[in-house]
C-alpha cells in the first residue's frame, strides 16, 4: 500500500501541481463526482439535476437486462455446472473447473464477476447518494426521492446479495468515492480499496438495504414485473435470512407470508407459460406471468443474446449452433426427473437436439438446458415457487412438518405429482431432503442449486459422491470440503487491493 502512495505522489508531483491525478488501478468505484455530477472549491454534487437521477435510475434498470453475463450466465455455470445439476458443457479452461472442482484464484469467469458487480454496486451508490442534494435543492419530489431510493437500494442488496452468496463476504461500499488529488489521497485511497467487510457486515448491510426499502418501494404490478417492487424485497429477505451467517427462519417464514400474501400473486397454472416460445406468434409464451415476482423481459430488437449459449434459439433456430453450449444437464438431474417421475418439469427444463459434438452425449441425442429458449423469453430473476419452497424449508428446521409438507405438495401439484409420502412427511430428515430435492426438479437452471446445498450443509455429501454415480461428469480434481461452501477471491482483484485477504482452502 505504502509503495502505492509514493507512486501516485510521485505522478502527481510531476503533473506541475496539486491536481486531480490519474490511478494506474481502475478504482472499485468507478463513479465519481466528478465522472457524474459538478464540483465547484466548495460543494459537490453527484448527480447534476432532475435529468440526471430520471437517467441513473434507468441504467439500474438496464443493467439488470445487460449483465446477463456475470448475474445470469456465469450464475448458473457457478451454481447449476458447479452443482450435480450440470456439466460445464464446453472443453474450455474457463468453465471446466466449476464442473471438476479445480477452480482457483485465476478464474476469469470469477475476475470478471467480482469487478462487474462492484460496478453495479457503484452504479446504485451513484443514485442513491445523488438525489439526497437534489431532493433538499427541490429539484426532485420528495416521492420520487423516497421510490428511487428504495428501487436503488434494492438493487444494490440483489448485487451484494450474489457477492455474498458467491465469496462470503467483500468490501461494503455504500457510498460515492471522492476523485483522488494530491491534497487527500491518504484519506481517500483506502476508500478505493477497502478491506474486505466481514460476512456479518456484509449481511447486515443488505437487510438494511431491503428493510429500508420496503416503506417506500413500489407495489408489485400484474402488468409490469420488471419494477424493483415491496414484493421484490420481501422475497429478497426471505432468501437473505435463510443464509447461514443470519440465518433466522422465523424471518424466513415471516417474510415468505408476506409474499404469498402478495395480491394477485400465485403460482401458474401451466407450468410451460414460465418458459414457454410461442412460434406462431414469434414471442416468448407469457410476460408478467402471474408467478413472476421479478422479470428481466426482452422483446423484438431488444432481444437476449445469453440464449444462444444454452442451446438453440427458437427465434433464430440454427443461429450460433456450430458449437458446444454451456450447462448441459447431467446424467444425474435427468435422472432424479425420471425417478420422480416428473415428466412436466423435465420436458421445461431439458429439450434434446442433434448437433455437431459429442463431448458428454451422443450427437444424436444431445440434452439442452431448455429455460431460456429465445432471445425473447424473459429471465425471470425471482418467482412464487422459490419463496414456498423457501419457507417450507424453514419450516422443516422449525419443526413444523406439516406446514411444511403441505407447501411442497402445493408445488408438486402443479407438476402432477402426488404429495409427499407420509412416511416422509413425518421425518424431519426425510423432509430436508424431500425439500432439497423438490427445488432441485422445480428451479433446475435458475441458479439455485448450489446455493441450496450450501445452505443445507449438503456439499459435502452430494458432491463427493455425484462423480461416482454420474457417467458423463469429469475426473473430481480435488475433495469437496467445509471450504468449497465459497469462491475464491479472484487474483486480480487480490492483486489491485492490497487489503484484501483470500477465502480460506485457496
Amino acid at each position: 500500500m505504502k509503495l502505492k502512495y509514493i507512486k501516485l505522489a510521485v505522478t502527481c508531483t510531476f503533473a506541475g501541481l496539486f491536481t486531480a491525478c490519474t490511478l494506474d488501478y481502475d478504482p472499485i468505484s468507478t463513479p465519481t463526482e466528478l465522472t457524474q455530477g459538478s464540483q465547484t472549491d466548495t460543494t459537490t454534487a453527484v448527480l447534476k439535476d432532475h435529468a440526471a437521477a430520471v437517467s441513473q435510475r434507468t441504467v439500474l434498470y438496464e443493467l439488470l437486462k445487460s449483465r446477463q453475463e456475470h448475474w445470469y450466465l456465469d450464475l448458473l455455470l457457478e451454481a447449476d455446472a458447479h452443482s450435480d445439476n450440470a456439466y460445464a458443457g464446453t472443453t474450455g479452461a474457463e468453465v471446466l473447473p466449476f464442473e471438476n472442482n479445480s477452480v482457483d484464484a485465476s478464474s476469469t469467469v470469477l475476475s470478471r464477476d467480482w469487478d462487474r458487480y462492484l460496478d453495479d454496486i457503484a452504479q446504485a451508490n451513484v443514485l442513491i447518494n445523488g438525489l439526497n442534494p437534489l431532493l433538499s435543492k427541490g429539484l426532485v419530489t420528495q416521492a420520487e426521492y423516497n421510490q428511487w431510493t428504495a428501487e436503488g437500494k434494492i438493487f444494490r442488496a440483489m448485487v451484494m446479495f450474489e457477492m455474498a452468496r458467491i465469496w462470503g463476504s467483500f468490501p461494503v461500499i455504500t457510498s460515492v468515492a471522492k476523485t483522488i488529488t494530491a491534497a487527500n489521497i491518504k484519506e481517500v485511497y483506502p476508500t478505493y480499496y477497502p478491506p474486505k467487510s466481514t460476512s456479518k457486515e456484509c449481511y447486515t448491510q443488505i437487510i438494511t438495504d431491503l428493510t429500508d426499502a420496503l416503506s417506500y418501494a413500489p407495489d408489485i404490478s400484474s402488468t409490469d414485473k420488471t419494477l424493483l417492487s415491496k414484493t421484490v424485497a420481501q422475497s429478497m429477505l426471505a432468501k437473505v435470512y435463510a443464509e447461514k451467517t443470519v440465518q433466522d427462519y422465523s424471518k424466513v417464514i415471516e417474510y415468505a407470508e408476506k409474499v404469498r400474501a402478495t395480491p394477485g400473486l400465485q403460482l401458474e397454472s401451466d407450468y410451460s407459460n414460465l418458459f414457454g416460445y410461442d412460434a406462431t406468434a414469434k414471442d416468448c409464451k407469457k410476460r408478467n406471468t402471474t408467478e413472476s415476482i421479478l422479470e428481466i423481459q426482452y422483446t423484438t430488437g431488444n432481444a437476449n443474446w445469453a440464449t444462444w449459449m444454452f442451446g438453440r434459439q427458437l427465434d433464430n433456430y440454427d443461429y450460433y449452433f456450430t458449437w458446444a453450449k454451456w450447462i448441459t444437464p447431467s446424467r444425474d438431474l435427468i435422472k432424479a426427473f425420471d425417478q420422480a417421475g416428473d415428466t412436466l418439469r423435465k420436458n421445461q427444463s431439458i429439450v434434446y437436439y442433434k448437433c455437431t459434438w459429442s463431448n458428454y452425449y451422443p450427437a444424436d441425442a444431445y440434452p439442452f438446458m431448455y429455460k431460456l429458449r429465445s432471445g425473447l423469453n424473459s429471465i425471470i430473476k425471482l418467482r412464487l415457487a422459490d419463496i414456498i419452497l423457501l419457507e417450507a424449508e424453514a419450516y422443516v428446521y422449525q419443526g413444523q412438518l406439516s406446514q411444511a409438507a403441505s407447501l411442497v405438495n402445493q408445488i408438486r401439484e402443479r407438476a402432477k405429482l402426488p404429495d409427499l409420502a407420509s412416511d416422509v412427511a413425518s421425518s424431519k430428515s426425510s423432509m430436508v431432503d424431500a425439500v432439497l430435492n423438490e427445488r432441485r426438479l422445480e428451479l433446475a437452471f435458475e441458479g439455485q442449486r448450489w446455493f441450496d446445498l450450501c445452505r443445507n450443509g449438503k456439499v459435502e455429501s452430494v458432491m463427493n459422491a455425484v462423480y461416482s454415480k454420474d457417467s458423463g461428469r469429469l475426473t473430481q480434481k480435488k475433495t469437496f470440503d467445509t471450504n468449497s461452501y465459497l469462491m475464491p477471491i479472484p487474483q486480480t482483484a487480490l492483486d489491485e487491493n492490497s487489503n484484501l485477504q483470500q477465502n480460506p482452502g485457496y
